[in-house]
């Protein structure tokens, strides 16, 4: 009968303890959630700063004639008139002392 008294009270003592650490709103639950509470924080920022870099390429774009012309240049390909393109191949790189053919 002793013992009984003693195995009832660690028995819910344990219950307690196992849904305190693992349970739905344990300790690991929510130390998981700050984690990816922290690494949406991350991305957020990281958003914020791509955002805020799009929105000045965007004003460029609008108003600053040379940055919407070197554009129209590196991506597109475009020529002012009168201008001349020259394109060469590429040189082909001599192999170094040592070096397998």
């Amino acid at each position: 009968m002793n013992k009984k008294m003693y195995l009832i009270p660690a028995g819910a003592i344990l219950f307690i303890l196992f849904f305190t650490i693992f349970g739905e709103r344990g300790l690991l639950r929510i130390y998981q959630l700050n984690r990816e509470k922290q690494l949406m924080q991350k991305r957020l920022e990281e958003l914020h700063a791509e955002n805020d870099q799009l929105k000045r390429e965007l004003e460029a774009l609008k108003s600053d004639r040379r940055y919407l012309e070197s554009i129209a240049r590196k991506d597109f390909g475009l020529v002012k008139k009168n201008e001349t393109i020259y394109q060469f191949p590429p040189a082909d790189k001599p192999a170094g002392k040592g070096a397998a053919k």
